[in-house]
């Protein structure tokens, strides 16, 4: 089949890549000349494991390009994706506009039957929205598709190669049998495929999204709470696992998510819902819960070294709002290095991957480390921010050679505290005793 994809951003280019995969012939599409030269030499704009590879081998096998002519690539595409980006306005709202523009830019390519899908993550009704921007702009035939994506950053290439599940929102049957054929070799193992109208299929994204966030703002609740009777949250969380009405995934608690996803998605719904006059409680709680917990280990650290902390060094492992990334949007260590910075402190940081994007937001106000252990050089305190797998079994007595007062505030709950205080070291971690 012949796509198309508009937009090369962290979506845009995981469907183009795994479409490629399967077959297809595939062209990526951005305005972004440097980006798409970039691409065609395989330099990667963002870091996502496996991606690379798949991209590199599929140009080289003829099945995926990259241009800035939409034109061109819509005019033999029978698919259009939009995966563009939808950016959170000041008053929680997705900002639709470079989707519409893209359905417009398409809508005048058009050179017969085509199916235009929303990839993007957009607000229930914006189907109809692209629809009648398309309806304007052309008379050729055309279906409108939401099909939205579920892809965790740091696996997003296996999450679309081998899904859960997919969703198709359409709402005539040309285009739903022709997604149905687009997406068979992702579902030969099983996997359900779920047909729909567009208006449920957009609702889909958001209802799992915050889900999601609700059980971590929930669980982060239970581990505050945990603090103030000396109950530990890790105990906690294993037991109410084991209750097949719960699960155990999401629960774990530290210092609240962040990334493109959550804190975007529930801002969203909320707002969305709101446009009805319906005030959605759980989620504006949620979204609350989220913003103190990111400030929880500064308030530990003020316990320990107290509120000022000048002539102070604190080492800070993890920039990333998750592992296997190099996204810092909505990172929990954006608020937690500016908080050391307005107390006064030195900071010396390390992440294995978001150190370029770190030097875009705070410059020269930081000192960035060349491994994790350079980190600790002199340092007063570690604030552990991102779960990275390199910093779970670390030699203890070298990082204690190296600080200059043995302080570790783990907000991830990666160690052991036992473990860690017999080291020498003065421990604290979200929820345990």
């Amino acid at each position: 089949m012949k796509i198309a994809v508009v937009g090369t951003g962290y979506v845009g280019l995981v469907v183009g890549a795994c479409f490629a995969e399967t077959g297809n012939d595939v062209t990526c599409i951005d305005k972004l000349a440097s980006k798409v030269a970039g691409l065609r030499r395989g330099k990667m704009p963002i870091y996502e494991p496996g991606l690379e590879e798949v991209v590199k081998r599929n140009v080289a096998e003829g099945r995926l390009s990259f241009t800035t002519d939409l034109a061109s690539a819509v005019h033999k595409a029978e698919v259009v994706f939009i995966a563009v980006g939808t950016p959170m306005g000041e008053d929680g709202s997705a900002d639709l506009q470079h989707v519409l523009a893209a359905a417009r830019e398409i809508a005048r390519a058009m050179r017969g039957y085509t199916v235009v899908v929303d990839k993007s993550t957009v607000p229930v009704g914006t189907a109809e929205l692209v629809r009648q921007a398309i309806r304007r702009e052309t008379t050729h035939p055309f279906s409108v598709v939401s099909n939205p994506e579920f892809l965790k950053q740091g696996a997003a290439v296996d999450d679309f190669l081998k899904p859960d599940r997919v969703v198709i929102g359409a709402d005539d049957q040309r285009a739903a049998d022709i997604m149905l054929e687009l997406y068979r070799p992702f579902t030969l193992s099983g996997a359900p495929v779920m047909v729909m109208d567009c208006a449920s299929a957009e609702m889909c994204k958001y209802a799992a999204n915050a889900m999601l966030a609700t059980r971590i703002s929930f669980m982060n609740e239970i581990a505050n709470v945990c603090e103030l009777y000396g109950a530990d949250v890790d105990q906690v969380r294993r037991a109410i696992g084991t209750d097949r009405r719960i699960g155990q995934a999401f629960l774990f608690s530290g210092i609240g998510y962040g990334g493109s996803c959550f804190p975007k998605d529930v801002q969203a719904m909320a707002k969305f819902s709101a446009d009805k006059k319906y005030k959605f409680r759980i989620l504006n709680a949620v979204e609350e819960v989220n913003q103190a917990q990111k400030s929880r280990l500064l308030a530990k650290l003020d316990k320990v070294l107290g509120k000022s902390l000048k002539k102070k060094t604190i080492a800070v492992w993890g920039l990333a709002f998750k592992p296997r990334t190099d996204d810092m949007r909505e990172a929990p260590a954006v608020p937690i290095i500016k908080g050391l910075l307005a107390r006064g402190a030195t900071v010396q940081a390390y992440d294995p991957e978001a150190m370029k994007v770190a030097k875009g937001i705070f410059g020269t106000k930081i000192t960035y480390a060349k491994h994790a252990y350079a980190a600790l050089k002199g340092a007063d305190a570690l604030l552990i921010v991102t779960e990275w797998n390199e910093f779970r079994e670390p030699d203890l007595a070298k990082m204690k050679s190296l600080m200059r007062q043995p302080i570790i505030l783990d907000g991830r709950n990666i160690y052991q505290p036992a473990t860690v205080r017999s080291a020498g070291f003065t421990y604290g971690s979200i929820g345990r005793p």
